[in-house]
Parts: C-alpha cells; structure tokens; sequence
C-alpha cells in the first residue's frame, strides 16, 4: 500500500500548513513542479477551495472554510488507509509536552523578565539567558527527530521537519536569532507551527480543544 500522498492533496495541504503563501513557496513545500502546483491551485479554486488574495505588490494562496473541510476529509480518509491514525495519535501525545516547552523557549527567547517588569523585551545582551534558550531548543531538537522517523514510516509528506528545525537550530546557534522565531523565514517556530498544524488537521483536532 502506498503511503505517498496524492498531488492534489498536497497542494492543497501546503496552503493548509502554511496558512498563506504563493505559489512557488507552496510547490517548494513538498517537491514539486511550480506550474502543475499552480494548475492544481487553478482547480482547487474552481472548486471553492482556496482563494487568491494580492497586496502592496504581492499575493497568496489560502483555504477557505470549504477548503478546510475538504482537506481534513481526504487526511483522514487517506490515514485510514494506511492503517497509521493509532500511530499518529501516539505521536501526537508524545509532541504536545514538546510543544510546551517550544512555546516556552520562544516567549523566553521574546522576553527577559527584569526586576518590576515580568515582560520586559529580551534585547539578548545577557549571553547566559539565550544560550539557555538554545540549549532548551537543542533538547526539543533532540527528542523530535524519533517522533517524526514515527511520522515519516506512516506518511511520507511527514518526513523533513526535524531536519528543518535542525537546519533553523544550527543558524541560531550560529548567531542569527532571527531563525528562532521569525515567521518569514524556515525558522524553529516557522517549522514547529506547521508540524503542529499538520498533527492537528490529519487527525481532525480543533487547536482550542487541546489539553
């Protein structure tokens, strides 16, 4: 039985987890060709699926609640046919202590709390704070990679996140903050945000209900 995904639906995931992109981003997301990703969009937006917004001189794709439903109706159509949604499940229990910590590291690599000011922006002028970020970011990097190889043997269009969160960790670590929480760039946020986002809309759970 085949666990790669269909065409379709992986160009219509990657507007899902990416929330808003062009085209090229969204063909870039999984592989694939940039002008049969643009011809599954033209369908998809025949199809009431997903909408093209521009602005200020640029543009992106996005779903609409239609498109939304359609999406999770095929995941899960296409988890039950791989036979993986107990797997999917495990896994999903397994990241959400993870995500905590995630959450955590990033307000902290946001903020540094000083004396009368619990939110006091974090200016990174204390090396010993954010090296504390960046080693709680190098746990969570090392507990992810068995949870997506988990993924990964269940779907193929699981694979790669933990070898972009590692790629977003090492430039971090190598002096560019920016790849810790930016969100326009592949950063740990950027990366984490999706996984998380495609956990939740395989297995058909609303963000507001988690634990």
């Amino acid at each position: 039985m085949t666990r790669t995904s269909p065409l379709d639906l992986l160009v219509l995931h990657a507007v899902r987890i990416t929330g808003f992109a062009d085209t090229p981003v969204l063909a870039q997301r999984y592989g694939l060709d940039a002008a049969e990703t643009k011809e599954l969009l033209r369908d998809a937006q025949a199809r009431g699926w997903v909408e093209h917004t521009a602005f200020a001189g640029s543009g992106g794709w996005s779903l609409t609640a239609t498109g939304r439903a359609e999406n999770e109706c095929r995941l899960a159509a296409e988890l039950a046919r791989v036979g993986g949604a107990d797997e999917v499940r495990d896994v999903y229990r397994g990241f959400l202590p993870l995500n905590a910590l995630l959450r955590q590291a990033c307000t902290d690599w946001q903020l540094r709390p000083a004396a009368g000011d619990r939110l006091a922006v974090n200016d990174h002028s204390d090396p010993a704070w954010d090296a504390g970020v960046l080693s709680e970011l190098a746990s969570i990097d090392r507990a992810l990679t068995p949870l997506t190889d988990r993924l990964g043997s269940v779907l193929t269009r699981f694979r790669g996140y933990d070898e972009r969160f590692t790629a977003a960790l090492t430039r971090a670590q190598a002096g560019n903050g920016d790849w810790v929480d930016r969100t326009d760039v592949d950063s740990c946020h950027r990366v984490w945000f999706e996984l998380h986002e495609d956990l939740i809309a395989t297995l058909g759970i609303d963000r507001r209900a988690e634990s």
